[in-house]
C-alpha cells in the first residue's frame, strides 16, 4: 500500500460507539468517572475498533532497528555495532523488551529496516531499506524516496499483524545515534532550539552533549529542511527507524488498531505521522513520558498525555508495553464489574 493510499483510507473514530461506551461505564456500579483516564482509554478503543466490546488479547511490539550515519561525528558513547548486537538479542529473547513483553503478554517483532550490517538471523524481519543512513552533516540522511519506502514498510508491517490477528501494536526502536536524529527532527518541526531538545542519550559527558548539539546545528544548517514538509525534514535529518514507526502509526489508523507511543524517539515519529495524516492521532496512546529533555515537549506538541512517568529513557518499546498492560486493567473493569441493576444500591448521578 502506498503512503498516499494509506492516508486516504484513514477514517474518524466511531463517535456513536464511543457514546454507548460512556453510557456503559456510567452504568457500572462504581462512582462516576472514578477510573479516570482508564475509562477514556476504553472509550477511545471502542471508537477505534467500532465495537462496544473491544479486545486486545493479542499484542505486538514492533521494534524498528536501524543505524545512523551521524554516529561518525562522535555523538554517542558506543559504536554503531551495538545496534546489530541488540537486534540479535531481541530475537534471542534476552533483551529488556523481551522481559517486559513476557510480563505484558506481547510478542516481539524485531525489524531490520536499516542496520548497517548484513543480518542473516532467523526471526529478524528483513525489511532493510539501506545499510544505515548517511551522515547528515555531509548530505541528507536519505532520499525522500527512501523515507517514503520506510514509512510504507511500517504501514505494511502493521497490516500483516492485523491479518495475523493482532489487536494492539506497541512501537519500539533500536539504533545507536537515534536520539541525535530525533532531536534534530523535533527541533525543526517545533522551531525550538537544539539546546532545549537534546539530551545525553545512552550516556554522554557534558562535553559530549555540547558536541551533539553542535552536530545537530551543523546538520540543520547544511540541509536547510523545510519545517512545513515532514518528508523533507525526516529524509534530511531522520532515520529509518523513525520512518518505520511513522508507518506503524499510520498503519494502525488504516487497520483500526490502537498504536502505543513509547518514548522520545517514538513520540517524534508520532509527531511526523500526525503532520502527514492528522486523523491518525486518534488511534494513538502515549505510554509514558521519556526522561529525555524533549520527551514531554514531543508529546505536548501533539496534545497527547502519557499515562505513566517512570523516568525511563531506554527505548526498545519498554514504556509502550507497560502502557499496553493498562489496557488489560481497564478492560477488566469495563467488562467484569456488575451494573447498578445487579447491586443493592442506587446509581450515582452527576452533581453540580
Amino acid at each position: 500500500m502506498t503512503l498516499e493510499e494509506a492516508i486516504e483510507q484513514i477514517a474518524p473514530l466511531d463517535v456513536f460507539i464511543q457514546k454507548k461506551s460512556v453510557e456503559k461505564w456510567d452504568n457500572i456500579a462504581k462512582p462516576l468517572k472514578s477510573l479516570g483516564r482508564l475509562e477514556e482509554m476504553v472509550v477511545q478503543l471502542c471508537g477505534i475498533t467500532k465495537s462496544l466490546n473491544p479486545r486486545v488479547d493479542r499484542k505486538a511490539v514492533v521494534v524498528m532497528c536501524a543505524d545512523n550515519g551521524v554516529v561518525e561525528e562522535g555523538v554517542t558513547q558506543t559504536g554503531s555495532e551495538v545496534t546489530s548486537i541488540v537486534a540479535e538479542n531481541f530475537v534471542k529473547g534476552i533483551a529488556t523488551i523481551n522481559s517486559f513483553s513476557r510480563v505484558c503478554g506481547a510478542d516481539v517483532f524485531a525489524v531490520d529496516i536499516g542496520i548497517n550490517r548484513q543480518m542473516q538471523i532467523n526471526g529478524l524481519y528483513d525489511r532493510k531499506i539501506a545499510f544505515g543512513t548517511n551522515n547528515f552533516t555531509k548530505m541528507p540522511a536519505m532520499t525522500k524516496e527512501q523515507a517514503i519506502c520506510a514509512i510504507e514498510t511500517g504501514i505494511d508491517f502493521v497490516s500483516m499483524l492485523k491479518k495475523e490477528g493482532y489487536q494492539l501494536v506497541a512501537t519500539g526502536e533500536m539504533g545507536i545515534g537515534n536520539t541525535t536524529t530525533s532531536s534534530a527532527v523535533i527541533s525543526v518541526l517545533t522551531g525550538i532550539e537544539p539546546e532545549l531538545v537534546t539530551g545525553r542519550g545512552a550516556g554522554l559527558s557534558k562535553e559530549g552533549l555540547k558536541r551533539k548539539i553542535k552536530v545537530i546545528k551543523e546538520g540543520i544548517k547544511a540541509n536547510k529542511p523545510d519545517k512545513d514538509d515532514v518528508l523533507d525534514v525526516v529524509s534530511k535529518l531522520g532515520g529509518y527507524d523513525i520512518c518505520g514507526m511513522i508507518g506503524c502509526f499510520i498503519g494502525g489508523a488504516v487497520n483500526r488498531i490502537p498504536v502505543i507511543i513509547d518514548g522520545f524517539i517514538s513520540a517524534v515519529a508520532a509527531n511526523c505521522a500526525i503532520r502527514l495524516a492528522p486523523l491518525c492521532r486518534d488511534y494513538m496512546f502515549a505510554s509514558h513520558c521519556s526522561a529525555e529533555p524533549a520527551g514531554k515537549l514531543a508529546l505536548d506538541a501533539i496534545g497527547i498525555k502519557p499515562y505513566i512517568d517512570c523516568g525511563m529513557c531506554l527505548g526498545e518499546g519498554t514504556g509502550a508495553v507497560i502502557g499496553a498492560k493498562l489496557f488489560d486493567f481497564a478492560l477488566a473493569a469495563y467488562n467484569e464489574i456488575v451494573g447498578f441493576d445487579e447491586v443493592s444500591f442506587e446509581r450515582y448521578i452527576p452533581l453540580e
